[in-house]
């Protein structure tokens, strides 16, 4: 073929044909030191298992598309492009930008707000409101005792001498799922309850401490803020030392005084722990 009527494809053609194909591929081999010919007896039996490549093989790996950069390409409809408004009649946007003429949803400000039902009274203020939510309340997880005595029994919950059962405790073994707040103990099922232990709660019914006491255990309300109860529920996710115990605001302090309420800061628990220490405790 003359030099001026070949083309820059020519040498491709050529590349892909069969045979020069299967040239490259051997040629391939032999560098990475396999050979598709005879082999000495010393290389045969150093590897027995090396096979050499069969006809069909290499016919197959000759015939196969080559892969290259330019032909990556995204899957049909990945990419869309966004709607041009305002280029004029031929782009079927232009002029108006789809709006129409005039009118409240033509203006800028995206026309009516949510609820807006053309002027007349909308439905949200005609419907009466009652009540409100109160931001500042601090919701307690309920624990019943006979929620409490049904995982002792069943050794979900062990009893350890010298220390009360604690909201940690509670959370572990699965008594409770969250507390947000703290626990508050009540006294549902206290006519069967008769384990004698030690606990420590946010809150306590005074049923709930009537009936634990009468077991011959005690009852602890003890204040925790959001860092303590967090320190107290996960001690492992702090590095170093624990944050210390806040005392309660103003408005609990009372109620953490108060011994009939169990609170930790009255002065008979405060006696008791202290002859616990000690070891004047009965």
């Amino acid at each position: 073929q003359p030099p001026h009527t070949r083309s820059p494809l020519d040498g491709v053609r050529r590349a892909l044909e069969p045979r020069n194909a299967a040239t490259m591929l051997s040629n391939l081999l032999s560098s990475l030191r396999i050979s598709t010919g005879a082999r000495p007896a010393a290389a045969h039996a150093a590897a027995p298992f090396a096979a050499r490549p069969s006809a069909a093989a290499v016919h197959s790996f000759s015939t196969l598309p080559r892969l290259t950069l330019n032909m990556l390409r995204d899957n049909p409809g990945t990419n869309k492009k966004r709607k041009r408004i305002g280029r004029g009649q031929g782009s079927g946007t232009g002029k108006t930008s789809g709006k129409g003429h005039k009118g409240q949803k033509a203006r800028a400000g995206n026309g009516p707000h949510r609820g807006f039902e053309g002027g007349q009274t909308p439905l949200y203020r005609l419907m009466p409101k009652r009540g409100f939510r109160n931001r500042f309340s601090k919701p307690m997880t309920p624990l019943n005792l006979k929620d409490l005595q049904l995982w002792i029994a069943m050794g979900r919950l062990q009893l350890e001498e010298g220390r009360p059962i604690n909201m940690r405790d509670m959370m572990r073994s699965g008594l409770v799922s969250r507390i947000p707040h703290g626990v508050k103990l009540l006294a549902k099922g206290s006519e069967e309850f008769d384990v004698p232990l030690d606990i420590e709660v946010t809150r306590a019914s005074k049923s709930a401490i009537e009936a634990i006491e009468k077991a011959g255990g005690t009852v602890t309300c003890v204040h925790h803020n959001r860092l303590g109860l967090r320190a107290l529920l996960a001690p492992e996710k702090f590095e170093g030392r624990l944050p210390k115990m806040a005392k309660p605001p103003p408005k609990l302090m009372p109620f953490y005084l108060d011994f009939e309420r169990r609170g930790y800061l009255s002065p008979e628990i405060q006696l008791r722990q202290q002859k616990k220490k000690l070891g004047l405790a009965k």
